[in-house]
């Protein structure tokens, strides 16, 4: 099959997939709007009692780690954040489009999204290490999350293509992005630009999922977030964190690491040390996981 008609089967189903819910979409144009209170963003949320579930069910889990239960919408905007609150929901509502287990052939499932909530969960370490403000964090989380979700159709609509993918890197010790584009003519970041824009998930996360294998063609503005998610996946991958279909160990580019030069505690001795708290954290983080099925 040539690329093209690839890249035409997955448009359309991108193009089909299930629109956001209108709540979503509302929330995060409340919070776009710097005059909207927690109040207005509690009553668009209280109107869908499965994102007002969802995250009751977050805020109260250990993952935020919050020592009293909270039992009031609004206060659980108050203590997370309107930011934090609209990560949630996006985040939410991508796995609950794409996490379905009937995506997954040629990739394990539950070690893709392990090595994914691992990613987040390291950037999200990275970030606050260097003084990322609080109401940012998250967005670190999120766009580690979904760096990689573009893997997702093109293992679940070529699954037998993407194994054969998969196979070469592994024997050509060479990255699996590479592989796509050799076997299928396109790569899961193409794809992962493409469910991203569709989606309208924000520069933060299209422009991770588009170049984190290839930051040296980055001229946007989110190179922040962008190096500290290929410093993450570098790390997990290295750690041994889930497995996200690639078993190479691509170079990172130098200038990644110079970003981060000026923070001791953001190189890969240091962030080795934090293992056991990396791995406390993933557990915590299971919950994105639970609440979408």
């Amino acid at each position: 099959m040539e690329s093209n008609k690839r890249l035409e089967i997955l448009q359309s189903y991108i193009r089909k997939l299930p629109s956001f819910p209108a709540t979503v979409n509302k929330v995060m144009e409340i919070c776009y709007d710097a005059n909207t209170s927690p109040a207005d963003l509690s009553k668009v949320i209280s109107l869908d009692p499965v994102l007002s579930g969802k995250v009751m069910q977050l805020v109260n889990s250990a993952y935020f780690g919050f020592s009293h239960e909270i039992v009031s919408l609004v206060r659980a905007i108050i203590m997370l954040g309107m930011n934090t609150v609209k990560n949630l929901a996006l985040g939410l509502a991508v796995m609950s489009g794409l996490g379905s287990r009937n995506n997954f052939r040629a990739l394990d499932m539950d070690a893709f999204w392990k090595h994914s909530l691992g990613v987040g969960v390291i950037s999200k370490l990275i970030a606050k290490k260097r003084d990322v403000t609080p109401k940012k964090l998250e967005g670190y989380f999120i766009a580690g999350l979904l760096h990689d979700i573009g893997k997702i159709p093109l293992n679940g609509k070529f699954s037998d293509e993407y194994r054969l993918a998969m196979e070469i890197s592994d024997r050509e010790h060479q990255s699996l992005s590479i592989s796509e584009r050799q076997i299928l003519g396109i790569d899961h970041t193409i794809v992962g630009s493409l469910i991203a824009e569709n989606w309208k998930l924000g520069a933060e996360i299209v422009d991770t999922v588009t170049y984190h294998h290839s930051p040296e063609t980055y001229k946007g503005e989110q190179k922040d977030i962008l190096f500290t998610i290929i410093l993450a996946n570098y790390f997990a991958k290295r750690s041994g964190i889930g497995f996200s279909g690639d078993p190479s160990m691509e170079d990172i580019w130098p200038q990644v690491f110079q970003h981060f030069s000026a923070c001791p505690d953001t190189t890969l001795d240091y962030l080795h040390d934090l293992t056991d708290e990396v791995t406390q954290e993933i557990e915590k983080a299971q919950i994105f996981l639970k609440v979408t099925r």
